[in-house]
């Protein structure tokens, strides 16, 4: 239990724009189910969907981006729910790149790795592990991609892996919820902190191509991404 409560280098929940949000917000003074509840739809939702500078960026850094991608929004949805006395753990697994195409393109998408890290929270509720993918797409995100590129029914691609894309298990009520579930193509286990997985598997984009990520590539990956999310905003004509 102490292992899923305590900071980390990443989940530096006390960092003093955590606690001012925790604070600000009064989720410990909420019932845990509820708790649980905002916390999740505050990452889901009021932190967007992007990508950060790096996959092992502390927890207080995302939430300064107000940006993240499944990685990213994981460590700040693990630090928040520390924060809040909510405990929960790490877990990791890859994802075939092809989630992602749509997002980026070209000969960018042609250097991504073909198995790239992905990962999770899971939150103790009711005496079982809950498994919270669904945070990583915000909802604006998920209805503009339902007003452009989704059809309905099962969608694979620019960062969501479904079965119903029309209505994925993104909701928190007390059971797993998922929005890239159908990309994954290994599962890497649990690990009680972000911290440890990293160490032991290393990052997405390292080097050279680590470099050309951060300068150029995510760039164009987080236009697209808004552009997506602006065409949920257009009027229906």
């Amino acid at each position: 239990m102490v292992n899923h409560l305590r900071p980390t280098s990443i989940l530096d929940y006390n960092h003093s724009s955590i606690q001012t949000l925790v604070l600000a917000r009064g989720w410990r003074e909420l019932p845990y189910g509820d708790r649980i509840g905002a916390v999740y739809d505050f990452v889901r939702d009021e932190i967007a969907f992007g990508y950060n500078v790096s996959d092992e960026v502390p927890a207080s850094t995302v939430l300064a981006d107000g940006y993240g991608q499944c990685n990213t929004k994981t460590s700040l949805l693990m630090a928040l729910f520390r924060a809040a006395d909510i405990p929960c753990r790490f877990h990791g697994a890859t994802i075939h790149k092809r989630l992602q195409k749509g997002v980026v393109n070209g000969f960018a998408y042609r250097l991504a790795p073909e198995n790239i890290l992905h990962s999770w929270a899971e939150v103790e509720f009711e005496d079982r592990w809950v498994g919270l993918e669904g945070v990583i797409l915000d909802v604006g995100y998920l209805e503009g991609l339902r007003s452009t590129v989704a059809t309905g029914g099962a969608f694979l691609g620019y960062g969501a892996g479904t079965e119903n894309i029309d209505n994925p298990p993104v909701a928190w009520c007390g059971t797993d919820t998922a929005i890239q579930k159908t990309g994954v193509n290994r599962d890497l286990g649990v690990y009680d902190d972000p911290d440890a997985f990293y160490r032991e598997h290393g990052v997405n984009m390292t080097g050279p191509k680590g470099l050309l990520f951060r300068q150029v590539v995510r760039h164009v990956m987080n236009r697209k991404v808004a552009s997506i999310r602006g065409c949920a905003m257009q009027p229906t004509k």
